[in-house]
């Protein structure tokens, strides 16, 4: 009698342990979905608002210059969050790299569109809160 109910109880365990592996496979499944769903929404947005130069520029690198509305210097956003923005010189090639995001768990596209505005529209503001590194 104790064998029959130990067995009961070890299958009804084993049910219960794989119902919640694959409970957890499918939340798994859904996040990724999910951002992914997200990530093409941000990118859409980012094209909407890029120039037919810097769109095609995109398409062809991943990334885009900007020129800054104070400056007037040229900036190079890479594609993703952190770390992708690039002053650049008069030849094209990096000078400083610059770190600045808005608060947030914004997709890349999104946070490559704000830093194109804040580079575009308010500059000094924008480097005043970066963190600056070398190349």
């Amino acid at each position: 009698m104790p064998t029959l109910w130990l067995k009961t109880v070890v299958r009804y365990l084993w049910r219960s342990v794989s119902a919640g592996a694959r409970n957890i496979v499918t939340v798994r499944e859904r996040y990724r979905a999910v951002m992914a769903a997200r990530e093409t929404r941000g990118t859409i947005l980012l094209r909407e608002w890029l120039s037919p130069t810097q769109r095609a520029q995109f398409d062809a690198s991943k990334s885009f210059d900007v020129v800054g509305g104070d400056s007037g210097r040229r900036y190079r956003i890479h594609y993703g969050r952190v770390t992708n923005v690039h002053e650049i010189d008069g030849a094209g090639q990096p000078v400083t790299g610059w770190c600045f995001i808005p608060s947030g768990g914004l997709v890349a596209g999104d946070v490559m569109l704000s830093q194109k505005i804040a580079l575009e529209t308010d500059e000094k503001t924008a480097l005043a809160v970066a963190n600056r590194f070398k190349i």
